[in-house]
């Protein structure tokens, strides 16, 4: 089980980092990412409940580490989804909504502060009435949605294990988030917003780097990507970890810049036909 979990996981990442480069900063990609893990997680359902566990520890492993990684992507990118698709456009009005969203993952944390705590420091002891199927407890504080999944594929705690994973990152994104949004309401008086691809965007800066369009040559990738992302209110995020990835990308590496050109050529064709 565990080798096939792997094989699995390690597939969805991959697939997760091909279409972010595809759709970054768009909130089709949430979309598409979702489905891409529901999609994984039937295969993982059903290779489970075709071949069960060959012990208890196995499954005990399954439900309260592995099945838990990919349901927490879930309801990471759902929280991301919804919360891009609510966020509003003023600045404050961004932080307060921000600020919100953050008070809702304090108070569940604060009212599973007992499992967090077991959880988190590696406790076992209960373990068989956690993550072992048909050992729920209506004493160890069920969630409601435990009562709703499919008792074959779940047990009492390992959506709330889940939960634990993905609020940590939905924090972070929310904090960062939130820093994005006070850097930009100090600095930034710029006009222009750049709406298109995030990665298409360090593509470009790239080739204009390659292509030393910048102070003879002499200008530092960091300061132009800064520079690029004042002018237009972005935040490119880690872009050296972007390029890596568009370095290893199977097919069309330039894809921005070639559409780019295209785009151009038809521009001039249209106006010579005029």
């Amino acid at each position: 089980m565990s080798n096939y979990y792997e094989e699995i996981i390690k597939k969805l990442e991959d697939e997760i980092k091909e279409v972010s480069l595809e759709l970054d900063g768009s909130i089709a990609l949430y979309e598409v990412i979702i489905e891409l893990i529901l999609s994984r997680l039937s295969e993982i359902k059903e290779y489970t409940l075709k071949n069960g566990f060959d012990s208890i520890n196995e499954e005990i492993h399954f439900f309260k580490y592995q099945k838990p990684v990919i349901v927490a992507k879930l309801i990471y990118y759902n929280a991301i989804y919804k919360i891009e698709t609510k966020k509003p456009n003023d600045i404050k009005a961004i932080r307060k909504y921000i600020n919100g969203e953050l008070r809702k993952l304090k108070r569940y944390f604060e009212s599973n502060l007992e499992f967090y705590k077991y959880y988190r420091t590696g406790s076992s002891f209960v373990d068989e009435k956690l993550f072992v199927r048909g050992k729920h407890d209506i004493k160890l504080s069920l969630d409601t949605v435990y009562f709703e999944t499919d008792h074959r594929f779940s047990t009492s705690h390992d959506y709330k294990a889940a939960k634990i994973i993905a609020n940590d990152l939905i924090q972070v994104y929310l904090e960062d988030q939130l820093n994005h949004s006070n850097h930009k309401k100090v600095s930034n008086n710029s006009p222009l917003s750049w709406t298109g691809n995030k990665t298409a965007l360090i593509e470009l800066i790239y080739a204009l780097h390659a292509q030393g369009a910048f102070d003879n040559g002499n200008a530092d990738i960091k300061v132009i990507a800064t520079t690029f992302e004042s002018v237009f209110n972005i935040d490119l995020g880690d872009f050296y970890h972007t390029f890596m990835e568009l370095k290893y990308r199977k097919i069309n590496r330039t894809k921005f810049i070639d559409n780019l050109r295209d785009a151009l050529i038809r521009k001039m064709d249209e106006q010579e036909e005029q």
